[in-house]
């Protein structure tokens, strides 16, 4: 199984890449879409949606796992996010990718057994559990490796349910008015 992991940004979206078999995974890939300062948010929002669509179109995940959206101090800076955020999820969607969302703490309790750790902690787990050399560059993209073994290593219960992610399966309950 190949997972995408996905930070979600506005500046700069993490990516990260697995192969994951039952009690081992590799990193197949990792790295960042960025979007220039200063560009319209209109145009800067396509270029993370047809980024998202060539990543997806080159390694064709079996699932993409991304982190749910919480917002610190700046709820300007997070609405921009969520905008991307929505751009990500639709890209998936259109990809047909079945999409798991991971809150912090659940990707936190996945990788160091702990829902408080600190970001050094998580990033020394990941090369750890991945036996890298060095933890994945930039910090984005090593959240999104997290993101992706978080899904990984928990992976095996949530696809058991039948269309655990898919429209209409009570997850991404959609209405059609008149229907």
């Amino acid at each position: 199984m190949v997972i995408l992991g996905i930070d979600p940004g506005f500046a700069i979206v993490g990516f990260g890449l697995l192969s994951s078999e039952p009690g081992k995974q590799s990193l197949l890939s990792c790295g960042a879409i960025t979007t220039q300062a200063g560009l319209p948010l209109p145009t800067r929002l396509l270029q993370i949606e047809n980024d998202m669509a060539q990543l997806l179109d080159t390694f064709h995940p079996d699932a993409m796992a991304i982190e749910e959206l919480f917002f610190n101090n700046n709820v300007t800076t997070g609405i921009s996010v969520a905008q991307a955020r929505g751009v990500i999820l639709a890209a998936a969607e259109r990809a047909g990718v079945p999409i798991f969302e991971y809150s912090p703490s659940e990707v936190k309790m996945a990788i160091t057994g702990y829902g408080r750790a600190e970001k050094r902690q998580i990033m020394d787990m990941v090369k750890r559990l991945l036996q890298l050399k060095a933890v994945p560059k930039p910090d984005d993209a090593a959240d999104a490796v997290a993101i992706a073994l978080c899904h990984a290593r928990s992976f095996t219960s949530r696809l058991q349910a039948p269309n655990a992610a898919r429209p209409g399966s009570g997850r991404y309950a959609v209405k059609h008015p008149g229907k």
